[in-house]
């Protein structure tokens, strides 16, 4: 994925060096009826470019910003909740009960002695 931004950014900056090098031509620009501003076309079209790209540039930020917060409070409120309910005491109020505790008694063996498809436990053969 690197590799294609950085394909982009040449183009770009290629595109840019291509158009300043054959729109090299001064212009002027009346910004009040006595003050003129003399100019090159790349440099105009760049700064008119930059000033309409600030604006949705701050937007996009705000919106980013905003949206991390959110995520942020989201988790902590998700985290909290989650910690309050580990430690939760029982409704009835007595102490948790540990769990019984069951042992398997081991099984006798009912099969004949020369029963050779009973299940066996391996000591005899």
């Amino acid at each position: 994925m690197q590799i294609v931004r950085t394909i982009i950014w040449v183009l770009i900056l290629f595109a840019i060096l291509a158009f300043s090098f054959f729109n090299w031509q001064p212009v002027e620009v009346t910004l009040w009826d006595n003050l003129v501003l003399e100019t090159k076309v790349p440099a105009l079209v760049i700064i008119a470019f930059l000033l309409g790209l600030m604006p949705m540039w701050l937007f996009h930020r705000s919106v980013t910003w905003s949206l991390n917060r959110r995520i942020r409070s989201l988790e902590n409120s998700v985290k909290s909740s989650a910690l309050a309910r580990r430690h939760e005491p029982p409704v009835d109020g007595s102490p948790p009960k540990p769990a019984p505790v069951t042992v398997d008694k081991p099984v006798e063996s009912t099969a004949k002695p020369g029963d050779i498809l009973a299940p066996s436990d391996g000591a005899d053969g």
